[in-house]
């Protein structure tokens, strides 16, 4: 292993150190990942004028952590959960501005992505990815979605030359290679990447958020080992027995013996404690209380929850519960949605759009793929809340339809919040009509309405 790392690194024989403790290990995990005293940027020199960015190398890691560590496990699968909850729909933009949402075939690529696979499958897979290596690359292949190992893709760049120097670099596409197989390269328009968190070091590949925390998952490990400790030293502090000098070394081994069968292990433990004449005993070390285990665990937690962006509370950690209580999970639950999960769907939704055609093969903008969370759970409003946003809707409804604009342009603008939705049907109330002249009669309004709607319905036959 230490060749390995001396050929990885480029460093010098006599500068190679030793990786034995966890110190080492997230110190040199963390230089390979380019912030260290050893960093190359990130970037791997290809041919002249060519570069890769260097796929993670901590996946492997990072994964286990994933499997063995609880507060990791939690805070994943909190962000998976809610992640991989809406489906994918196209949104029209009007004049730049978001407006209605509607399906249609095109997006069947995203809702089965491979056989069998589901829109939730497919977005599980990506947040964990870029949870764990800070990175999720997929691209089409036989009319399906195939995921890029993150640990075994490379960003392939040039550089990129302005007036006679060097301004960046330009992305040419990417390389795919398994081990032991031929490199697969792909053009930058085949491949949808997503990196929610920008790598510093790096142009255009993104950074997991356990990398600044490697030190408080291992401290984390730490705590969860001393409380084992803990409890196999019978549920007591450490001990110090000392017996009379006069005893022999081989009554000593004995009486050691003797004293950690009875009285070792959790299954011993809060037995009384019998000694013989010269036999002395002195409780050394401090109990969970007198450390204040729970405070010293709960700060690593919480500061593992917040590189997550999930709210303590929302996982169940007990600092979380300390500061708050249950009453307060909609708070909660509204920072975890608007400040994390939110940016996130924006992110995969515009990664995505590169490998879907929109409705008509419209490039022009006017039409963009976005995500539906309507019928998330999560972010289902209080019953109240949902009450009051109805109540309001209704209101501006009903003052619409009364103004004159015709009921389906006033439904569709109100849902979409896109005022430029409406359609005017010509008529006004009486208190608009000028002085001096009558209202027109029913039959004269009904037949001007129907008119009207006929008139805001034809564009749409005409174009179906």
């Amino acid at each position: 292993m230490t060749s390995l790392w001396r050929a990885v690194r480029g460093r010098p024989r006599d500068e190679v150190r030793d990786i034995s403790t966890i110190d080492d290990y997230a110190l040199a995990l963390q230089e390979a990942l380019g912030y260290g005293g050893w960093s190359a940027l990130g970037i791997t020199q290809t041919q002249p004028g060519e570069a890769a960015e260097k796929a993670p190398g901590d996946l492997p890691g990072y994964a286990q952590l994933f499997a063995t560590n609880p507060v990791i496990w939690a805070c994943m699968v909190a962000r998976q959960m809610v992640f991989s909850a809406p489906r994918f729909i196209w949104q029209r933009l009007n004049n730049g501005t978001p407006s209605e949402l509607f399906g249609s075939t095109d997006l069947r690529l995203l809702e089965e992505p491979w056989m069998g696979g589901t829109t939730q499958d497919l977005l599980s897979r990506v947040i964990q990815d870029a949870d764990l290596a800070g990175n999720s690359y997929w691209t089409g292949a036989d009319d399906e979605l195939v995921r890029l190992r993150p640990d075994w893709t490379f960003i392939v760049m040039e550089r990129r030359v302005m007036r006679g120097g060097v301004l960046g670099w330009r992305k040419l596409g990417y390389i795919y290679q398994e081990p032991g197989e031929e490199p697969v390269p792909l053009l930058a328009d085949e491949v949808a990447h997503f990196a929610p968190v920008p790598d510093p070091l790096a142009t255009y590949r993104g950074m997991s958020w356990l990398t600044p925390v490697i030190r408080e998952t291992q401290n984390d490990s730490l705590m969860a080992r001393h409380k084992r400790k803990f409890l196999e030293n019978a549920a007591t502090p450490n001990m110090v027995v000392r017996l009379a000098r006069e005893v022999s070394p081989e009554a000593f081994a004995k009486f050691k013996a003797k004293m950690e069968a009875n009285h070792r292990g959790v299954e011993n433990a809060y037995k009384t404690l019998y000694l013989g004449g010269g036999a002395d005993v002195t409780v050394v070390g401090s109990d969970f209380k007198q450390l204040d285990f729970a405070k010293v665990q709960g700060a690593g937690e919480t500061r593992i929850a917040a590189a997550a962006g999930v709210p303590p509370i929302i996982v169940g950690l007990s600092e979380g519960l300390q500061a708050a209580t249950y009453s307060n999970y909609g708070q909660a639950r509204r920072r975890f949605a608007d400040g994390t999960i939110h940016p996130l769907w924006q992110n995969a939704a515009g990664s995505f759009g590169r490998l879907v055609q929109p409705p008509g093969g419209n490039r022009s903008g006017a039409v963009r793929l976005w995500y539906d969370a309507r019928h998330v759970p999560f972010l289902r409003e209080d019953a109240k809340d949902a009450a009051e946003i109805q109540g309001i809707q209704s209101r501006t409804i009903r003052a619409l339809v009364d103004a004159g604009y015709t009921p389906e342009s006033v439904t569709a603008a109100v849902i979409a919040q896109d005022w430029s939705l409406l359609i005017h049907t010509g008529l006004f109330s009486v208190q608009l009509q000028a002085p001096g002249t009558s209202a027109p009669s029913s039959d004269v309004r009904a037949r001007a309405l129907a008119a009207a709607l006929q008139d805001a319905i034809r564009p749409t036959e005409g174009g179906a």
